[in-house]
């Protein structure tokens, strides 16, 4: 969401804003809602001031014994006036609460110009990206998960359609390594509070963080108005939904370990085969509620949490800063985190860190103030992956792959998590 001021006061910056998003010019559209609806509440304001005047005199006349039937009269025609207007009133700001909820976020100026991911810029690199036992071709995670037995697409298939896997035995207790593992880095090393949120939320809620309206049909909808998370970023961002927080309690870092449920609307035909793209997937969520001096380093901060655990299990890596064709609705600015992933012999994302400005905090009415103070602002929002489960997963089965025996080596860090198992291997 915008400032009107802001757009009013300089309607050619936003128009340029919204034309390194792809757009057209917004500002003609929208001023013109703005003034149609101030000139309705100005209106609304005369006949307010009428009314009372008016009825100020029906007392004085009737305390004079006189007859204020004509008054009276005159009184009730504003009131339907009044009421028309503000039909009318309430027409023009959802109409208008309309346009500016689909208009994406404004980029922070470094954020390179450029039309898709192609544009995207590398910024850093970290390990080699190789296969650690020396065979020229890596499977792809799939083939090594069915070949041990322990990734099962079919019987997902069956019991779910498609875009769904059914994990067992070393795989499974893998997977849940690796969520654990994360939670204990956000929470123990980098000071992330862990939650465990609801995972139906509101309309509301959702469209707070940006998926409503925009992202509807990506989305799934329970038969009571309710919405499974795509992320758990939507409640914990919504943590301080309608709120004015103290400043002194900024930063507030919150990390989850949740499910997400995704529909891939648009995604037909990408990644069909195996976990890379699921209606259901598992992620660690990271979130911080900031002051506006501090997100740009608050935004660094997350991303060096995150990188950390690719690090500690030693998978390469690379970052990437997203252009501004590939930038998300609600971001003003994007890191990428790409795992080396050998069985595609490419990298491909596992995290993307962003902050959002005070594009969320708008939606949602989350505003801080100093101690001492009235005067209130609104809050800075960030979330990034710390990281996506299932994708880790992924890159630790081809990473850890061992062609002798098709087994999966387990990380050094991971083995705590793992019961003393050294390695994956066919039962």
């Amino acid at each position: 969401m915008f400032d009107l001021k802001a757009i009013r006061e300089n309607p050619s910056d936003f128009d340029a804003a919204m034309a390194r998003r792809g757009l057209e010019a917004q500002s003609h559209d929208i001023l013109t809602l703005d003034e149609k609806r101030r000139a309705v509440q100005t209106a609304l304001q005369t006949l307010q001031q009428e009314r009372n005047e008016k009825s100020k005199e029906i007392g004085k006349v009737k305390a004079a014994g006189g007859d204020a039937q004509e008054t009276m009269d005159a009184v009730s025609a504003i009131k339907d006036k009044m009421t028309a207007l503000e039909d009318q009133d309430r027409d023009l700001g959802e109409e208008l609460k309309t346009i500016l909820s689909s208009l994406p976020n404004i980029m922070k100026d470094d954020v390179p110009d450029g039309a898709d991911e192609n544009d995207n810029v590398e910024i850093r690199t970290w390990g080699e990206p190789k296969n650690r036992f020396g065979a020229n071709d890596c499977p792809e995670h799939y083939d090594i998960g069915e070949k041990l037995g322990m990734m099962d697409f079919e019987t997902a298939a069956k019991l779910s359609g498609s875009r769904f896997v059914l994990l067992s035995s070393q795989i499974a207790r893998l997977e849940r390594a690796i969520a654990q593992f994360m939670l204990d880095t956000q929470t123990e090393k980098n000071g992330y509070t862990e939650c465990s949120p609801p995972l139906l939320v509101s309309t509301d809620v959702m469209y707070g963080t940006g998926q409503l309206p925009k992202f509807q049909d990506d989305q799934f909808e329970t038969t009571d108005g309710r919405w499974l998370v795509p992320t758990s970023e939507v409640v914990l961002t919504n943590i301080v939904r309608e709120e004015i927080v103290e400043a002194e309690s900024l930063p507030r870092r919150y990390t989850a370990f949740t499910p997400c449920f995704r529909k891939e609307a648009g995604s037909a035909g990408r990644d069909t085969r195996g976990m890379l793209r699921q209606h259901q997937f598992y992620k660690v969520e990271m979130v911080s509620i900031t002051h506006p001096d501090e997100s740009d380093a608050e935004h660094e901060r997350m991303l060096k949490c995150a990188e950390g655990v690719l690090e500690a299990l030693e998978i390469p890596y690379r970052t990437v800063v997203l252009c501004t064709g590939d930038t998300g609705f609600g971001a003003r600015k994007t890191f990428d985190i790409e795992a080396w992933m050998p069985g595609q012999n490419a990298y491909r994302e596992i995290s993307s860190c962003s902050t959002c400005g005070d594009f969320q905090a708008r939606r949602m009415n989350a505003r801080f103030k100093a101690k001492g103070e009235k005067k209130t602002d609104f809050v800075h929002t960030l979330n990034g992956s710390g990281l996506a489960v299932g994708r880790t997963l992924i890159a630790v089965m081809e990473n850890y792959y061992d062609p002798a025996d098709g087994g999966v080596v387990i990380p050094d860090v991971l083995k705590p998590y793992m019961g003393g198992i050294e390695k994956i291997v066919k039962a």
